[in-house]
């Protein structure tokens, strides 16, 4: 599975996620932090995409996605641990683990796997 397949969703998640924290609570931390960390997936996943119809890797946009989710997972864990609630800190927390695993594994394989040019 290609990165991007998972990180536009992540990035969609994570955005609407800032955007209902701040609805239902006036949190601009939660405005700020989702949407701004979405916006980033949701960039990185379109540049990671892009690079894939050019049939290359795109390893910033790869980097990108790891160092939000790893971000994601420390924030959120912190909360979770100081508040003890699974929504939203833990769902993300555990979610952004998650990413981070996949992403990390996909740096470690070489990113995406481009499939050879059949003639």
């Amino acid at each position: 599975m290609h990165d991007f397949c998972f990180t536009i969703p992540y990035g969609l998640v994570v955005l609407v996620g800032g955007l209902v924290g701040y609805a239902r609570r006036g949190s601009t931390a939660s405005l700020a932090g989702g949407v701004g960390s979405g916006l980033l997936l949701l960039l990185a996943g379109f540049l990671s995409l892009k690079a894939f119809e050019k049939r290359r890797n795109s390893y910033p946009a790869l980097i990108i996605e790891t160092v939000c989710a790893l971000v994601l997972t420390i924030l959120m864990g912190q909360r979770y641990l100081e508040t003890s609630k699974i929504m939203p800190a833990g769902v993300v927390a555990v979610l952004s683990a998650l990413m981070s695993g996949f992403y990390l594994y996909k740096i470690a394989t070489g990113g995406n796997h481009i499939p050879s040019k059949v003639q």
